[in-house]
């Protein structure tokens, strides 16, 4: 039985504890409940939700993703224009968020959840 790696089970958004059930119940670039985690794992029923509104500080990461878009954006149009007009700017970086909004949000509540749900890896429950 090959386990998966806690690169891998991030990736493709995985229950922390077991990394083979699935955190959210749509695929991500389905917009429809987009960010709707599920409240427990279907694999081994761990409690994806450690307590209430505990996403809330997800928003934090989502905004350093806005961020770090933002200016990789800026340095990338500098780099391949000379000196790109305001407009070229706002509607790059407006599309670029558009785009990305579903990694971006889903993401951030992975990592969140990761790094702070307090759920540790358990390969004997796979």
């Amino acid at each position: 039985m090959s386990q998966t790696s806690l690169s891998n089970a991030m990736l493709q958004a995985k229950c922390p504890r077991c990394r083979k059930g699935h955190m959210f119940n749509v695929p991500v670039y389905s917009f429809r409940k987009l960010t709707e985690v599920r409240h427990s794992c279907e694999h081994c029923g761990a409690n994806l939700y450690p307590e209430p509104d505990f996403y809330y500080g997800a928003l934090y990461i989502s905004y350093a993703f806005s961020v770090a878009l933002f200016i990789n954006v800026m340095i990338i149009l500098n780099f391949v224009f000379d000196e790109p007009e305001l407009w070229v700017y706002i509607v790059t970086v407006v599309g670029a968020n558009l785009v990305l909004l579903p990694f971006m949000q889903r993401y951030s509540k992975v990592l969140y959840l990761y790094g702070l749900g307090k759920l540790k890896y358990r390969p004997e429950q796979n």
